[in-house]
């Protein structure tokens, strides 16, 4: 059965995405041969960011911050415009990600549940003053709210736990999905990938660059690039069929 057909027949689509969604913007992932933990630092990106290095050593911390994972000027991708029309249209009702660039939000899409937090969103560790991505991006050294504390990215560190909201939010959109399309991520990361089992609905639809450990329980699996394979789809509106 075709992506295409699935979609045509689904009324409560729910969409995973990992790093490959973002990829087509520029923004490199973290576990491909070209990824971010091949590169070479003065410590492994894993150890940069986690809550204790963050803790202890924040000048590096933001340094690697700057430099990797705030890219501003990147746009949405053809994967991720299709994904805001078909909630426009009505039958992609939440999408689930583990990305933090907010690629989603700026193509149009309205529920997104963000796993890992988003580079937007940073807040004074003393006060919880919010401040945008700017004032991290044009600082130097750590970054100062104006009571003194640092400003730290609401992202979720390793050593750092998942939102409990936007857990729960995920659980139901995904428990009530007829239809599940996971794309763009290897499927390695839990807690993240351990809410596929959530999915109770039709079909599961895998669109990866490179094999998964569930492509086996799919009913459908594209090696390909995530925006050229929804940008192909066709999107009628429920109820125009």
């Amino acid at each position: 059965m075709e992506l295409q057909e699935l979609i045509n027949q689904s009324r409560r689509i729910v969409f995973f995405g990992g790093a490959g969604v973002s990829t087509e913007s520029g923004i490199p992932d973290f576990r491909s041969q070209d990824g971010l933990y091949h590169q070479h630092y003065a410590y492994p990106p894993e150890q940069i960011l986690s809550h204790s290095f963050f803790m202890q050593r924040p000048e590096e911390f933001y340094r690697f911050y700057r430099d990797k994972m705030l890219p501003l000027e990147a746009q949405p991708n053809r994967a991720h415009l299709k994904l805001a029309e078909m909630e426009e249209k009505g039958r992609l009702k939440a999408i689930v990600t583990q990305n933090i660039d907010g690629l989603h939000q700026k193509a149009g899409s309205r529920r997104v549940y963000e796993l890992h937090g988003s580079v937007h969103r940073n807040y004074c560790m003393k006060c919880h003053q919010f401040y945008p991505p700017e004032a991290i991006r044009d600082s130097s050294g750590v970054p100062k709210c104006t009571c003194g504390g640092i400003i730290k990215p609401d992202v979720v560190l390793y050593e750092e736990g998942l939102d409990e909201d936007v857990l729960t939010g995920s659980v139901k959109a995904i428990s009530r999905a007829d239809l599940m399309i996971v794309a763009g991520t290897s499927l390695t990361v839990y807690p993240a990938a351990g809410l596929l089992h959530y999915f109770q609905g039709n079909h599961l639809v895998l669109i990866n660059r490179d094999a998964t450990p569930m492509d086996s329980m799919a009913d459908l699996v594209i090696h390909d690039k995530v925006g050229d394979v929804l940008g192909a789809v066709h999107i009628e509106p429920l109820g125009g069929e």
